[in-house]
């Protein structure tokens, strides 16, 4: 069974998320604490999704993010927020989450979230041979992974999603709502502009100046190009 972590601290909205999670089928590990939801990530190494709430006593979910990012690029990470600030969203991607919802919620948008994660980010993608080399860079499609210049670059399961879908086009023009169509699904309920921060995310591991891109460039007005 698919194992999801809920870290909610408000017992009334975690119950909501929990029950709807196990009748669509997932294994829930509960959390009410930043420090309570990594020590069941480290009993359960299996958990394929975590569902963060930012405003949390104690450390908040960005840097529960942060911390689970540092030893963990295939977890699935979807930040939960009743903020309506965009930048709230931003630093939720940027410290390495993939998605964010915004409370209220519907029980159908949850769950379709967490499908869609688990779909696109490689949860349940059949396993694949093959690499794909375009000096400096190596990606290996069979387990997942970027390599430049022979140095291994940690990426989560969309970045790499990503970046097959860029180095299987060099040199053409892909708009933002390709992008978003192919990694995150045409059932994806969220905003364009989850495309534009990871595309930030991935410069900053790639690029030798991300003042300056030379490998992901922006195609002003429309989206972005492998620049070979």
């Amino acid at each position: 069974m698919k194992k999801v972590l809920v870290l909610e601290d408000e017992s009334s909205i975690r119950s909501f998320i929990v029950i709807n999670l196990r009748r669509a089928g997932y294994d829930v590990i509960e959390a009410e604490s930043g420090e309570e939801a990594l020590e069941r990530l480290k009993e359960n190494p299996d958990t394929k999704v975590a569902l963060l709430d930012i405003m949390l006593p104690g450390i908040d979910g960005f840097e529960v993010c942060r911390r689970i990012r540092a030893t963990n690029t295939r977890i699935g990470i979807i930040m939960l927020t009743a903020r309506s600030q965009e930048m709230d969203k931003v630093t939720g991607l940027m410290t390495g989450a993939d998605d964010y919802v915004t409370k209220p919620f519907s029980p159908a948008e949850l769950t379709a979230r967490v499908d869609a994660l688990l779909r696109r980010a490689g949860g349940e993608s059949p396993p694949q041979t093959g690499e794909i080399h375009q000096p400096p860079f190596l990606l290996n499609t069979r387990n997942r992974t970027l390599e430049k210049n022979g140095v291994r670059i940690k990426l989560t399961q969309v970045e790499y999603s990503i970046m097959r879908y860029f180095m299987e086009n060099p040199g053409k023009a892909l708009s933002r709502e390709e992008i978003l169509d192919t990694v995150w699904g045409r059932d994806y309920f969220g905003e364009l502009k989850i495309v534009d921060v990871n595309i930030r995310r991935l410069r900053l591991k790639i690029e030798d100046n991300v003042q300056n891109p030379i490998y992901i460039t922006t195609v002003w007005g429309y989206g972005y190009k492998w620049g070979f």
